[in-house]
Parts: structure tokens; C-alpha cells; sequence
């Protein structure tokens, strides 16, 4: 019946495995909303390769003409004449990113699976605060979250890049919400023959929440790799400084607006690739946790 079912949706044309005339108006409708959201990509990717000429061309081109290497030369000979080399920067952002990353993972799996799926006292009290922070934009905690940098002594200090990134209410909320989807009766089970909490989050809930942990490492990870906030307000200390802020930095640096440009650009690109390629690898996991997120 299955079959004979699948049969007749495939020659009414509603999910053909091969071509069908019916995907037509699909893809005309589909077509231009991906060249639409691929055109920011492509010019990031243009802009770094343009030469100065093109770079402030007017009208602007979408295009360049000329490729050129040179944006990445001014740009690579730029940081051999500074004190702290740009690698010691791009380090920095490399470990500070992976440990934010590891950590949100660690704690946003542990409070959501503590929220799910633990009975506590204030354990509703807790989760509603944890929601009433998705409205707060980063902006509107700064000040408050300077303060605490400054008290507890970590300011110029490297773990002033990861911590104050660790409390994301966005990530606990949507683990939260893929671990109430897991039954009760597999937990219950585990503590029966004996597993306690790290087990059962080691053995059972990581397994089980791999697309959402895919999307929570993604959004993380452009948080965390994007960031300046800590360069900026919390560290003085140049060498400990992360990659995103030196880029921030390297129109200054070059004293050229004209050459600064054209560092900027290549400079973009090189932040801008690591993103592109974790969601390239994830995508398929991420795309998984966006179609289950509603299902309960």
C-alpha cells in the first residue's frame, strides 16, 4: 500500500525522483531567491580581489575586472612591519573560538537536559528567565557585562574573550527543546541499570541531539570568531587580542584610507571564510534541526 501510494505521488508529479514538469514553477520561484541571498557572498569574495581602482570605481562594480593579489600583499606586508604579528591574532581567535564553542556546547547541553528533563524547585522560574533574556540585544547587556569583567578581575585577561560569550540563552533554549522530545522512559531506564548524569549525557543525550549541537557550534562559532567586544572594552594587552579586532583595526594601521581599503577587503574575506565552510559542513545536520524543531 506504501508503495503503490509513493507510486502514485511520483506520477502525479507532486515529489518526482527524477525531473518533472511540475518543479518548474518551483524553481522559478526558488532560482532567484538563491542568487538573491548568494550575491553578498560573491561580493565579499570579488571585493577582496579588486585593485584600487575598482575599489572605489563610480558607479561601484559588483564584478572585478582586473583580479589582482595585491589586496592580500599590502596586507600580509602590513603586519610584518607591526610589533605582534598577525598569526599571534589569528591564533588567539582560533582558541578562544574552539574553547567558546566546546564549552557553550558542555553547558547549554547540561542546562537544557537539567531543565527537560530534572525536577527541581524554580526550575520553571529559571527557564522563563532564561527566555525573558532572548529579548535583550548584546548592546543592552554591555555595560552590566563590563562590570562583571572588572569585579571578578578577569579584564586583561584571556579568558575575557570566552566567558562573557558562555551564557547564551538562545542555544539552552533550543537544546531544551530538542531534549524534551527524547522519552522519559530512556532516561528512567539508564538510572535503572545505574547510569548517572554524565553517562546519560555522554551516552544518550548527545547522540540524540546532533543536529541541533551542529546548529549551536555554528552559531557559536561566528559569535565567538566575530566578536570584538573583549579586544575592544576588556583587554589592553594587544598580544592577547583576538583576530577580528586587528582586522577592525588594519584601515588605521595602514595610515592610507585609499590602501586601507584594499587591506580591509582581503582582510574580510579571511574572516569571513571559516564561517562559510562550517555551515557548508554542517549544513546538512543544521537543516535537520530546523525541520524537527516544531515536532514534539
Amino acid at each position: 500500500m506504501k508503495r503503490i501510494f509513493k507510486n502514485r505521488i511520483t506520477e502525479n508529479g507532486l515529489n518526482p525522483t527524477h525531473f518533472h514538469t511540475g518543479q518548474l514553477k518551483i524553481l522559478a520561484y526558488m532560482v532567484p531567491i538563491c542568487v538573491v541571498m548568494a550575491l553578498p557572498i560573491v561580493f565579499i569574495i570579488m571585493n577582496a580581489f579588486k585593485p584600487i581602482d575598482e575599489l572605489f570605481a563610480y558607479p561601484p562594480r559588483f564584478y572585478v575586472k582586473n583580479p589582482t593579489l595585491q589586496n592580500f600583499s599590502d596586507l600580509f606586508s602590513l603586519t610584518s612591519q607591526t610589533n605582534i604579528p598577525m598569526s599571534r591574532y589569528l591564533i588567539n581567535s582560533i582558541v578562544s573560538t574552539f574553547l567558546t564553542v566546546f564549552l557553550t556546547i558542555v553547558f547549554s547541553a547540561s542546562a537544557g537536559f537539567a531543565l527537560s528533563k530534572k525536577r527541581f524547585k524554580l526550575r520553571s522560574t529559571l527557564f522563563k528567565i532564561n527566555q525573558t533574556a532572548l529579548m535583550f540585544v548584546p548592546v543592552a547587556v554591555q555595560i552590566p557585562r563590563y562590570f562583571v569583567i572588572v569585579y571578578t578581575g578577569l579584564s586583561d585577561s584571556f579568558w575575557s574573550n570566552i566567558i562573557p560569550l558562555l551564557a547564551a540563552p538562545t542555544c539552552v533554549f533550543l537544546l531544551k527543546q530538542f531534549i524534551d522530545q527524547i522519552p522519559d522512559a530512556l532516561i528512567e531506564a539508564a538510572v535503572i541499570d545505574g547510569a548517572g548524569d554524565f553517562t546519560i549525557m555522554r551516552r544518550i543525550i548527545f547522540p540524540l541531539i546532533r543536529s541541533p549541537l551542529s546548529t549551536v557550534a555554528i552559531i557559536t562559532f561566528q559569535t565567538a570568531w566575530n566578536s570584538v567586544e573583549a579586544s575592544t572594552f576588556y583587554i589592553n594587552d594587544d598580544s592577547i587580542k583576538n583576530f577580528a579586532f586587528y582586522v577592525s583595526t588594519l584601515s588605521n594601521q595602514s595610515g592610507n584610507v585609499v590602501a586601507g581599503a584594499g587591506v580591509s577587503a582581503a582582510a574580510t574575506l579571511i574572516m569571513f571564510l571559516p564561517n562559510l565552510l562550517l555551515f557548508i559542513f554542517l549544513q546538512s545536520r543544521v537543516m535537520n534541526s530546523m525541520v524537527h524543531s516544531g515536532i514534539k
